[in-house]
């Protein structure tokens, strides 16, 4: 059901914490990021030059997705916790993280199926943390072949960072093409 929910261009959403109601999401307008990369602002260039943060991958999916819990109005619960970390066993679950003095101070997180990265959420601990995982992830994504970083819904901080918004049906033609691209770190559709 995940899979083809993301294929058909929805995305899952927890609508009630307190009764892990979940609802499928498809917004008239598509927040993605260019595959070429984000928009690195002059602190966030010295922040990546001076490299103050150890940039991993993979290597604490349960803990950044954990991290990216909010205090109230939640849309992650541990029902979601639970399937996305098993799809990151799966291994088409993937994290970018951004530690300093081996804590963990930011990342984000999402799932890759075809040529397209689902981004889901990020979090930072430190100034500037979230957006080098950000930059790391997309960097990293464009060098596997992917061709469509989605990141959903926009918001200011998205936006402040070079994420741009499609109208659905530009968004889902873009999503066919680019599901039929392959990379060694995303499922591959049969």
């Amino acid at each position: 059901m995940i899979v083809q929910g993301y294929v058909d261009g929805w995305f899952p959403m927890v609508m009630d914490e307190k009764t892990t109601r979940t609802e499928w999401l498809r917004p008239y307008s598509r927040c993605l990021f260019p595959i070429e990369g984000i928009h690195v602002s002059r602190s966030l260039a010295k922040t990546i030059k001076k490299q103050k943060f150890e940039v991993r991958f993979d290597t604490a999916f349960e803990e950044v997705i954990r991290s990216c819990r909010r205090p109230d109005n939640n849309w992650i619960n541990e029902d979601f916790i639970r399937v996305y970390t098993q799809i990151y066993k799966q291994g088409w679950g993937h994290c970018a993280e951004c530690w300093f003095c081996e804590n963990l101070v930011g990342g984000v997180y999402g799932i890759a199926i075809g040529g397209v990265f689902y981004a889901e959420s990020m979090f930072h601990r430190m100034t500037d943390a979230s957006k080098v995982a950000l930059h790391s992830l997309v960097e990293t994504c464009r060098e596997r072949g992917f061709v469509l970083f989605d990141a959903q819904i926009m918001n200011p901080h998205l936006e402040s960072l070079g994420a741009f918004e499609i109208p659905d049906e530009d968004y889902r033609g873009q999503l066919a093409q680019a599901l039929k691209v392959h990379t060694n770190w995303s499922l591959e559709l049969k």
